[in-house]
């Protein structure tokens, strides 16, 4: 038998609080989550357990999405559904890890530009971006966004 992640007993939790306490958005928002992580277990040739790590994967795919989906309602000026959608990322954000600051990530960028520098011995130049970006993901664990991420690597690159 598998150990079950802490993060989604975290949830299921934090599901049966929001329930009682009738709070609709935390309630319909943590449903949503822990089925997509549901769906993430079966998907594939056979049922497993995730991990914490693969658990904030889908929260962070999840929160993104939501996101996504409240640029789009903004910009079709249906603003009611757009708070709603920044409400549920809201939600999920809580059990992200706090996000780097744009000084934080970019000592990070330069840190991988460099680490990449030593090992190769080239100068670094956009050829490199790839194995920057490499470097500074596996740092950054899920605390920057790729987008963000990828333009400071460009920057430092080009």
């Amino acid at each position: 038998m598998s150990a079950v992640s802490t993060l989604k007993e975290q949830l299921r939790s934090d599901l049966t609080a929001a329930m009682k306490a009738r709070d609709e958005l935390v309630k319909a928002t943590l449903r949503l989550t822990l089925t997509a992580i549901g769906n993430a277990e079966v998907a594939g040739t056979e049922h497993r357990e995730l991990s914490d790590d693969e658990v904030l994967k889908v929260i962070a795919k999840e929160q993104k999405k939501r996101e996504e989906s409240a640029e789009a309602f903004a910009l079709a000026g249906r603003t009611e559904q757009a708070a709603q959608e920044r409400a549920e990322g809201e939600v999920l954000a809580r059990y992200l890890p706090t996000q780097l600051s744009d000084d934080e990530l970019a000592a990070l960028a330069q840190q991988a530009v460099s680490d990449v520098e030593a090992e190769t011995g080239a100068a670094p130049g956009p050829r490199q971006m790839g194995l920057v970006m490499k470097k500074a993901q596996a740092a950054a664990q899920g605390r920057a966004d790729g987008k963000r991420l990828s333009a400071v690597v460009k920057s430092l690159l080009g």
